[in-house]
């Protein structure tokens, strides 16, 4: 009995006297860091101004979503797909998220589809539409794994693809509407709740690209495959 006792007593103090060893080692999940925090921007570089970066796909979504290939299937199961048989034209745009990063190139960009996700995105190449690039927050010193996204809704062509009236806030505001409650693309259903963030960027036009103005809302996407 009082060997028992012993080793009891014994494995209690080495319990305590470890634990404070073990929780930094667990990654605690966050939804996102806010760039700013960490030296970076909530406006992307898009060479004569910036985009903002207006919808974040939260870092406690499931895991899955947030790869390349699970933002693709997640896009396309929301209305959006791959550019034109893959091409793209202009120079990428750049974000620094405030993670020890920097300024990093976009990870893709995903256009509204029309219906059809293996070339709805070339109709929407001619007669404009809603778009987004995505931009990941995984440096070491913030690293959420969220995707930031820069959602606009652009001209046609013959306009070249310049951002319409209101662009961003409207961008925005229709992705939020296709993405949320329960969408299925490839076998993979998700279910997507919203969250409005006002204020949570700068409003205004001061430093955004051409000049129109945003109006400091950020919309948090929480999507879990079901």
């Amino acid at each position: 009995m009082f060997a028992s006792t012993t080793a009891l007593l014994a494995l209690s103090i080495i319990s305590a006297a470890t634990a404070g060893f073990a929780a930094p080692l667990a990654k605690r999940a966050v939804t996102f860091f806010d760039p700013v925090a960490g030296g970076g921007s909530w406006l992307d570089n898009a060479g004569s101004g910036g985009e903002p970066l207006n919808v974040i796909v939260s870092g406690l979504s499931s895991p899955a979503v947030l790869t390349d290939d699970g933002i693709v299937n997640y896009a396309r199961a929301i209305g959006f797909s791959t550019e034109c048989f893959g091409l793209h034209s202009g120079t990428p745009q750049t974000a620094n998220l405030g993670d020890g990063n920097g300024w990093v190139d976009q990870t893709i960009e995903l256009r509204q589809d029309y219906g059809n996700a293996d070339v709805g995105t070339c109709l929407e190449s001619v007669i404009g539409g809603n778009h987004f690039r995505v931009f990941r927050q995984n440096g070491a010193s913030a690293n959420s794994g969220a995707l930031f996204l820069a959602v606009s809704k652009e001209e046609n062509v013959f306009e070249h693809h310049t951002i319409v009236s209101d662009g961003y806030n409207v961008g925005r505001n229709e992705l939020v509407a296709a993405a949320t409650g329960s969408h299925s693309f490839g076998g993979v259903k998700y279910v997507t709740t919203a969250q409005s963030l006002p204020n949570e960027m700068p409003s205004g036009s001061s430093g955004v690209n051409h000049g129109i103005a945003v109006d400091g809302t950020v919309v948090l996407l929480t999507v879990t495959i079901q």
